[in-house]
């Protein structure tokens, strides 16, 4: 690589040299540790002589900003801390929109900066310890011989087929999806399914209905996007669908496993979110975030199952069931969005990783992801039930357990005079990490209980950090 040096006219040479290099490491650009051309080759790139160069470095390290070594060339010097810049920044005329992106930050943001506790009951994590990462490189390896030998530069925004057939396949086994490999998208993470999704139905003054409480970063996401947002409470069935405004054009829900509460959308209330839609023109966006994971009752389809009019957008994710680090979804579309969609992913970002989608491509098709998900099963009932003991027991007198069937979180709502927020801070500082229910509520008045989730803490570690949760619970009362 070129050293960025400009010299003019043919005198004075070696000191240009010097205040160039000078600048260079004054400002950071030649950072410390950084090695310098030989002082040949920086002559022959140059054209000067090699004296001149020589002298150049000879006057730097003389003031002890560059050092040579013997045997390997010479380098920057370490140097203190730089000072703050003396120019003064013009404000940008986009500054209130950079603002209002500023303020997005959200709840789930914010928990993830910091440290984990000990005994952590963060929500959305899964048991990293039982990742199958053998099986996982072996597929990697395997895409990387696909990668030899694919020879397109180009790869479909929607996803490579072979990946979006696994996923079909999985999904109508597990949660009885009706679709084909032409109607999935792939995405990085849900998230993007989201976003994607937003982008071409959302505009500004747009009216979208969610869950409330609900999903923090989907509200973020459709006021971003400028949409007139309404939350719509719950209760015991799920969204309560006749609240739903008129002129709705975008509705969110996650009716398998209410985000945070838990509880799962009733028939009766699913077949009326569908006609309301039906009755709106709006499209539903079912976001089935951890649903492969359930522990009694009989099963219930996800509600694109029971869907006759295109108008359901089923949204679902690798990052909860296998790893968070993958940042793989998907996103079930109807023909309706499936094209645009395709269209605002190319724009985005041309297409997720084709290494990582032959990798998992091949991690379905083996059986890898199956097998995974009935051992996590196994040992997240044998947590949830731990948990749900100790809610019935010693800790009943100040928390109760929303009824919940799948996923792996539950919500425990609180006990009038249990100050929620000071428990949240009392458990911190004994290394216990439990998490209030309030960010999660919007408009609706909020419900004082605590999102417990149960995939990051082991199962030998439940009855230590509910011991500890109990002494603060007694602390307070």
């Amino acid at each position: 690589m070129e050293l960025h040096i400009r010299l003019e006219g043919r005198k004075g040479l070696a000191e240009q040299l010097y205040q160039q290099l000078r600048s260079a490491i004054d400002s950071g650009h030649l950072a410390a540790g950084t090695q310098l051309p030989p002082t040949r080759l920086l002559a022959e790139q140059l054209g000067i002589s090699r004296k001149t160069v020589a002298e150049a470095y000879s006057r730097l390290t003389y003031d002890n900003l560059l050092s040579g070594v013997v045997g390997r060339g010479t380098f920057v010097s370490p140097r203190r801390a730089l000072q703050a810049s003396d120019v003064e920044p013009i404000a940008l005329a986009a500054a209130s929109s950079l603002e209002r992106w500023q303020q997005r930050a959200t709840v789930l943001g914010r928990s993830a900066l910091e440290a984990p506790s000990r005994y952590d009951f963060v929500g959305g994590v899964s048991a990293k310890s039982q990742f199958p990462f053998d099986q996982w490189r072996a597929c990697m390896q395997y895409a990387l011989r696909c990668s030899q030998r694919h020879s397109e530069r180009q790869f479909p925004a929607q996803g490579l087929p072979e990946l979006r057939e696994a996923i079909a396949h999985h999904i109508a086994f597990a949660r009885g999806v009706h679709c084909s490999a032409a109607d999935v998208l792939v995405c990085n993470g849900a998230q993007q399914a989201l976003d994607l999704i937003a982008r071409v139905l959302v505009e500004p003054g747009t009216r979208v209905a969610m869950e409330d409480p609900g999903y923090p970063p989907a509200r973020q996401l459709f006021l971003a996007m400028g949409a007139d947002l309404q939350s719509v409470p719950v209760d015991d069935e799920g969204l309560c669908v006749e609240q739903i405004a008129d002129g709705t054009q975008l509705i969110y829900v996650t009716p398998s496993h209410q985000f945070p509460l838990g509880m799962p959308m009733s028939e009766r209330r699913r077949h009326a979110l569908l006609a309301r839609a039906a009755e709106l023109g709006a499209l539903i966006i079912e976001d089935d975030y951890d649903c492969e994971f359930r522990y009694q009752g009989p099963a219930s389809d996800a509600l694109q199952r029971l869907d006759r009019h295109g108008l359901v957008a089923y949204v679902g994710t690798f990052s909860k069931t296998l790893l968070s680090e993958l940042r793989l979804g998907y996103a079930v579309l109807p023909p309706s969005v499936l094209s645009a969609a395709c269209v605002a992913k190319h724009l985005s970002d041309w297409h997720s990783p084709s290494l990582q989608q032959w990798a998992l491509a091949r991690f379905i098709g083996e059986g890898h992801l199956n097998r995974h998900i009935r051992r996590c099963h196994d040992i997240y009932a044998a947590r949830r039930e731990r948990i749900l003991a100790r809610l019935e027991s010693d800790l009943a007198p100040w928390l109760s357990a929303v009824p919940a069937s799948a996923g792996f979180h539950l919500s425990a709502l609180a006990a009038p005079g249990v100050d929620v927020e000071l428990l949240v801070r009392l458990t911190r500082r004994v290394e216990v990490g439990v998490y209030s229910l309030a960010p999660f509520f919007n408009d609706v008045p909020v419900r004082p209980g605590l999102l417990m989730g149960f995939g990051a803490i082991e199962r030998l570690d439940i009855d230590p950090a509910l011991d500890r949760v109990r002494d603060a619970l007694q602390q307070l009362s």
